[in-house]
């Protein structure tokens, strides 16, 4: 007799399948696994996960459980319901803004849902471990964390709610949280070849997360919300707002002294570059934008674009925004269309450039009159860079920052991300163990996440086909689905067929409904996309079934014996 786990029959299972589309579901994800019966939306961005949606969310779970045990990590669980103050102490109740859910309680504390919980994580070790020998330690957990999106969408891709493997390292060394940065890099490739799933690393910013190197595990897929370069001629790959340009200063002495032209009804660079006659990548853009309030001028090349994410990013926690009509009212040394950085304007405020505006490089720009720009501004000699940081928007084509050759633009799902935090959060907490000399000794961390519902999304977008889903087998919610045909014979067949199976030790999902046709059943089996339908047809009197392979569609006809041999093997 099998074990009753590992065969279910669809007669007693809980599931709904649908023929057609959610109106509202605009990725391949979201539709199948609604179809399929693998979740049902709740309300926005929040969603219940059904039987066979919790038996593939849980195998990817145990993946990730297995991979993190093998590094020596160390499984606990955090609660969601995190105070305040520990927040406040991380400048991370202000930084998060809205994303955050706060609420009170009945005395009216201020609590929130945990978003991420490093706080709490480097509290937990401060409690625990006060010696040297008590580290280095990896601890992890798989919970639901909680972001107040403004706009939840693609289904469980980006809900205000999710499943997610957050891990975090501790070391008394700089050398030590290498170690352990490299201990996830090597568990988290191992994890998603085990899921099946086609990934790149991509070097990455470290945004509200604080610390220094960062990794993003990124799948690519056309529902993918982020975009990431891939160097056709070398191993260079990197999130488009990680991406670095290198140009080398010019020679300034060549070009003559500024001259300023008239030019009416230009305050575009559109219009600038038509009335002078000029490629719009001669020109110099300056875009105001306040940091904190203070306004600041970021010069780019005419004809690229300000990455506000970006920039958004390299200055985090500030907050970025747009000037306003009416600060240019409060500023008339600042004329709307017509700013240049140098002279008394490029005193009022603080300039960023890209990496392009370099030294010695000469420009057409504002010349901070009504109907004038100027020629022959030249970097360093009339106007000088306060910072220079990376934010113009990447294209196709762009070179390469380590051989040159020109990149390739891709969209991807973000399924990974690693930290090397660094002491940003030991220091918050004074996050302190006694040393071998018998002194205090700062702690070094790391934070290592893996969007674990995310991840069950990201492989139903990269595997499915046009008849539905395609499950790998490691995280199918069962390795054989068996559809009886209709008729009582086959049906027996079908359930003395899956109790032979689940005794080999198989995963069987066994359609055994009455009064469903064997369309439907057949069009269910390929919805749900296990990697092997059998069918008890025609033959089955004969004791001959059909043996399927989901991906390939490639069919075969065997005996009830040869059938269990050859899938139990």
């Amino acid at each position: 007799m099998a074990n009753a786990a590992q065969v279910q029959r669809m007669s007693r299972l809980m599931i709904k399948t649908l023929r057609d589309d959610p109106a509202d579901a605009e990725t391949a994800s979201h539709k199948l696994l609604v179809r399929a019966g693998y979740v049902r939306r709740s309300s926005a961005g929040i969603w219940t996960w059904l039987p066979l949606g919790m038996k593939v969310l849980e195998n990817v779970s145990r993946v990730v459980r297995e991979e993190m045990d093998a590094i020596g990590g160390q499984e606990v669980l955090l609660p969601a319901l995190l105070p305040k103050e520990p927040y406040e102490i991380s400048g991370r109740w202000e930084e998060y803004g809205d994303l955050l859910f706060r609420l009170k309680d009945r005395k009216g504390a201020d609590y929130l849902l945990g978003p991420t919980h490093e706080e709490i994580f480097t509290l937990t070790v401060k409690d625990q471990c006060t010696s040297y020998k008590d580290l280095p330690v990896i601890l992890y957990q798989i919970q639901i964390k909680y972001r107040d999106e403004a706009r939840p969408r693609s289904g469980v891709l980006r809900g205000r709610e999710f499943h997610m493997k957050d891990s975090y390292s501790f070391d008394t060394t700089d050398e030590g949280l290498a170690q352990s940065y490299a201990l996830h890099r090597e568990a988290y490739q191992k994890i998603f070849a085990r899921l099946g799933l086609d990934y790149r690393i991509v070097s990455a910013v470290s945004g509200a997360m604080g610390g220094s190197a960062s990794e993003e595990f990124l799948a690519p897929a056309a529902a993918g919300e982020d975009t990431f370069v891939d160097c056709p001629s070398c191993d260079y790959a990197a999130n488009t707002e990680a991406v670095t340009v290198k140009v080398e200063p010019a020679d300034g002495s060549a070009h003559g002294p500024v001259e300023e032209l008239d030019t009416p009804d230009t305050p575009t660079i559109e219009t600038l570059a038509e009335h002078l006659g000029v490629p719009a990548s001669a020109t110099l853009k300056n875009l105001l934008v306040k940091v904190d309030g203070e306004i600041v001028a970021v010069g780019v090349p005419g004809d690229r674009e300000v990455d506000l994410g970006k920039l958004g990013e390299h200055l985090a926690p500030a907050t970025v925004e747009l000037v306003t009509a009416e600060d240019f009212t409060d500023r008339p040394e600042l004329v709307r269309g017509y700013v240049g950085p140098q002279g008394l304007a490029g005193k009022a405020f603080r300039y960023i450039a890209d990496p392009r505006i370099a030294p010695g490089t000469a420009w057409i720009t504002g010349a901070n009159k009504e109907g004038k720009h100027a020629r022959n501004v030249v970097v360093g000699r009339d106007f000088e860079v306060d910072d220079y940081l990376d934010v113009v928007v990447v294209e196709p084509g762009d070179p390469c920052p380590k051989c040159g050759a020109g990149l390739k633009i891709d969209r991807a799902i973000e399924i990974g991300h690693i930290f090397q935090l660094g002491r940003k959060y030991a220091d918050a907490f004074e996050l302190d163990v006694l040393g071998q000399n018998g002194k205090p000794v700062r702690v070094t961390m790391g934070s290592y996440g893996i969007g674990v519902s995310r991840a069950v999304a990201a492989l139903a977008e990269q595997t499915h086909d046009d008849k539905g889903l395609c499950w790998p087998r490691e995280i199918a919610p069962a390795d054989v689905h068996v559809v009886a045909a209709g008729k009582a014979t086959q049906t027996e067949l079908a359930l003395e067929f899956g109790e032979r199976l689940g005794a080999a030790g198989l995963r069987v999902l066994v359609d055994d409904r009455a009064g469903v046709s064997p369309g439907v059943k057949f069009t269910d089996a390929e919805l749900l996309g296990i990697p092997t339908i059998v069918v008890a047809g025609r033959r089955a009197g004969e004791g001959v079934v059909e043996v399927k392979d989901r991906r390939t569609g490639e069919r075969e006809e065997l005996t009830v014996e040869e059938a269990v041999a050859r899938l139990g093997a």
